[in-house]
């Protein structure tokens, strides 16, 4: 596993990848922080992770990032269906956990699922801002919680929809 250290405008990051893709991105002191890491990492830039600093980069200087680096998240079955549902949500747009919730239940052919249960997931994801919880909101639309602490929701929320307002026409 390779790490390496990100300054975002937010404070310090910490991204982690494997081979395969991007495995972690947490806000210095978020709740899980390096949740999943192996005791010893090799502090490196690799491809991946250049390309989630370049990723960063162009979403921290208030434009659409583009396509994602390679991501490989690690959670159950029910985490992972959950941040796949949390990476449609477009740019500068937000949803309800209720609305993931009777998402995912409709996709597995149930009757209803927990808003609850959706929330536990969406604050376990290990790949902050490129998965993209910030956008998922409490059904009366409050911020309710994130792992990297509230204002940093409110901060990446309204970076995204200064975003969208300079969006133009053709």
């Amino acid at each position: 596993m390779d790490v390496l250290h990100y300054s975002s405008p937010l404070g310090g990051m910490l991204l982690a990848a494997d081979e395969t893709g991007l495995t972690g991105a947490w806000f210095d002191g978020a709740s899980y922080f390096g949740a999943g890491l192996p005791d010893a990492c090799r502090e490196r830039e690799t491809a991946v992770l250049a390309a989630a600093r370049r990723w960063l980069d162009g979403y921290f200087s208030d434009q659409e990032p583009g396509a994602l680096p390679p991501l490989h998240p690690r959670g159950t079955a029910f985490q992972l269906a959950v941040w796949r549902l949390v990476l449609k949500i477009p740019y500068g747009q937000t949803t309800s956990y209720g609305a993931l919730a009777r998402e995912l239940a409709r996709d597995r052919g149930l009757p209803g699922m927990s808003a609850q249960a959706i929330g536990g997931a969406v604050g376990r994801n290990p790949i902050s801002v490129l998965i993209p919880c910030h956008r998922v909101v409490g059904s009366n639309g409050n911020l309710a919680g994130y792992s990297g602490g509230v204002e940093k929701k409110r901060f990446l929320l309204a970076l995204e929809a200064d975003g969208v307002q300079r969006l133009s026409v053709p």
